[in-house]
């Protein structure tokens, strides 16, 4: 027992000096992606490195003329598009473990806007789908015409030897025309660097931000199929109706969307780490006719939506095609 206490003593001062070995890194870059708690930044020098973010990581806006003062933020800030300055240390695996993440508010709602202008590309995509639903009742009816038709060709065969070049250009055709669509169907629900997996609408009453009873069901069934799926992000945007001030309606965008994300934390589970900075978009995005009873009402709404990062999901196009 005598001889061990040196030993321990050893152990000891080895322990210290490897901890005092270990060095902090800052690295300043624009965020590429995001899932969960990983942050794939690039660097200043085109570097891509891996950022995670821990329970201890202390977010922050940099504030004050002199950039002297930093004003605590969620770590939901941290969106794509976002230029951020990372202090920690790296791990064995080379990646950075995050200490702080600081940032300039400029930065951040440079990065929004960036955020709210998905919605455009939604808005487009779901043109896109109604134009695939239409193409794809075009295809039904002229395979539905070619089944007929060749029912009718194998009692007449000796008419198909005289049709026989019109029927191969038909058929030519609606090949072309399946390729388009299927070619649609690949492209249909992504979003920049995500898919779409799921969307769920959330409605107001006028001037009402709280959530009501009826739509808490339907978010919580929507927040377990979140689960599912790997590595999914949420994202909320808000909205309003034009009835009121300009000023007024951005409030109301901004204040339901934070309540449907704090039950999404709150109640239905979702980690903070997995949920997008809220977007509000005011009035700016009428979907209803205004001057209608029912328009109005459908203006007044919060759009959720599971989003998976492409490289995540591991899909390409081409994977995507029978």
């Amino acid at each position: 027992m005598t001889r061990s206490f040196p030993i321990r003593i050893a152990l000891a001062l080895a322990l210290a000096c490897a901890t005092a070995g270990a060095q902090t890194e800052k690295v300043k870059g624009m965020i590429e992606g995001r899932s969960g708690p990983t942050i794939l930044l690039r660097s200043a020098d085109s570097q891509l490195v891996t950022v995670m973010l821990t329970d201890r990581t202390q977010v922050g806006q940099i504030q004050g003329v002199l950039k002297a003062r930093s004003k605590q933020m969620s770590m939901a800030a941290l969106i794509p598009g976002l230029a951020i300055e990372v202090e920690g240390m790296y791990d064995d695996r080379r990646q950075l473990i995050a200490k702080s993440v600081k940032f300039k508010g400029d930065d951040l709602e440079r990065a929004k806007s960036i955020q709210a202008g998905m919605h455009e590309t939604q808005a487009q995509a779901r043109q896109n789908k109604e134009e695939l639903e239409k193409h794809n009742a075009a295809l039904q009816a002229q395979r539905e015409a070619l089944r007929q038709q060749q029912e009718a060709l194998a009692a007449e065969r000796e008419r198909v030897e005289a049709n026989r070049s019109a029927i191969a250009a038909n058929q030519a055709a609606i090949a072309a025309n399946r390729a388009k669509i299927e070619a649609a169907v690949a492209r249909f629900g992504q979003l920049d660097d995500y898919y779409i997996l799921d969307e769920e609408t959330v409605y107001f009453g006028s001037g009402k931000t709280a959530v009501e009873a009826k739509f808490k069901t339907a978010l919580a069934a929507f927040a377990e199929r979140a689960k599912t799926v790997e590595a999914y992000m949420i994202q909320v945007i808000g909205y309003a109706s034009s009835s009121g001030s300009e000023e007024l309606n951005q409030k109301l965008s901004e204040d339901r969307a934070h309540n449907v994300i704090n039950f999404l934390l709150q109640r239905c589970g979702i980690p903070l780490t997995n949920v997008m900075a809220p977007g509000a978009m005011g009035e700016s995005q009428q979907i209803g006719d205004q001057k209608a009873r029912d328009g109005e009402a459908q203006n007044r709404r919060v759009t959720v939506r599971v989003l998976q990062n492409k490289g995540v999901a591991g899909i390409t196009d081409s994977d995507r095609k029978p």
